[in-house]
């Protein structure tokens, strides 16, 4: 089921550290080494990337808060799929809806306003978001985010099935409108 790599299913092997070493002469290697960065990157500095469908364990708010693209897929599996997403200043996700997929937001930085109803012309539901705000996003229902602050706005969304292909980044809104085009 899992890897050859995984020794166990819920975390892989560790290195093994001497803590009765003195004067700290080894480098302490966290048992997900692999999932966080060295130390000269930071240390809640994280690797963007699609882990899917692997196990995974992560700082989501520092991943979210990294995040500079308009779209970064960070783990698909068969069900579900993480993204992180920066909307820049005076930005927005775009209207759009998903006719099959529930959808989670969840705001780690920034201020917004999202918008939602049943039809395009009637987004009869607004509310204002920051910090920790989370958003749940019913299937078949007409949804936007806009950014309202005076910085981007930091946010990671949870598809419940899968929206985007593994391992999808788009640098900006303007490319994913284009590859959105693209596969329709």
């Amino acid at each position: 089921m899992y890897p050859s790599y995984y020794h166990h299913p819920w975390h892989p092997t560790a290195m093994p550290v001497n803590w009765n070493q003195p004067y700290w002469e080894h480098y302490w290697l966290p048992a997900y080494s692999h999932w966080h960065a060295s130390w000269e990157g930071g240390w809640n500095r994280v690797e963007l990337k699609d882990y899917g469908p692997h196990p995974l364990a992560i700082n989501i708010d520092e991943a979210a808060k990294q995040n500079t693209n308009y779209r970064t897929a960070l783990w698909t599996g068969k069900h579900l799929q993480v993204t992180l997403m920066s909307i820049p200043v005076g930005g927005d996700i775009g209207l759009e809806i998903h006719p099959d997929t529930d959808q989670f937001l969840r705001i780690e930085e920034g201020h917004g306003l999202v918008q939602m109803g049943p039809r395009r012309d009637r987004l009869d539901y607004q509310a204002r978001l920051n910090d920790d705000y989370a958003v749940m996003v019913p299937a078949g229902t007409w949804h936007n985010i806009i950014n309202t602050g005076n910085e981007p706005l930091k946010l990671y969304t949870i598809y419940a099935p899968p929206h985007h292909p593994h391992g999808t980044v788009h640098r900006t809104k303007a490319q994913a409108a284009a590859e959105e085009r693209h596969h329709s």
